[in-house]
């Protein structure tokens, strides 16, 4: 079984900086890309950004220049600095998990992020 952790999040300022971990546990898988997800109360999901196995990098225009991804094997973090209050919604990290010659989607548990104007 393959879990996501995440952890980070919190209240922070407009023009503040937080930053979330997301960390998967398990055994017998590898994971190809990794991305941060995020939904705001009664909009839909919507891609942040997304890293990878190789380390290439791909962001929302919302985000750029603001947000770095970054992974180091099977942890994914999101650097999020210039935080407006737009930002205020719940993260969640997924990843593509290779397992059993198949591969899956999994997520995070989520994290809320609000941004105080």
């Amino acid at each position: 079984q393959v879990q996501l952790v995440e952890s980070g999040g919190g209240l922070v300022q407009a023009g503040g900086s937080l930053r979330l971990s997301c960390a998967a546990s398990g055994s017998g898988f590898s994971i190809r890309a990794m991305a941060w997800y995020r939904q705001a109360p009664g909009k839909q999901r919507e891609l942040v950004c997304v890293i990878t196995s190789g380390g290439s990098t791909n962001y929302g225009d919302s985000v750029k220049g603001r947000f770095t991804i970054s992974r180091d094997k099977n942890t994914v973090l999101l650097q999020m600095n210039s935080l407006k209050p737009e930002d205020t919604a719940v993260y969640y990290c997924n990843a593509e998990v290779a397992l059993g010659g198949f591969v899956y989607p999994y997520w995070g548990q989520g994290t809320q992020v609000t941004v105080s104007a």
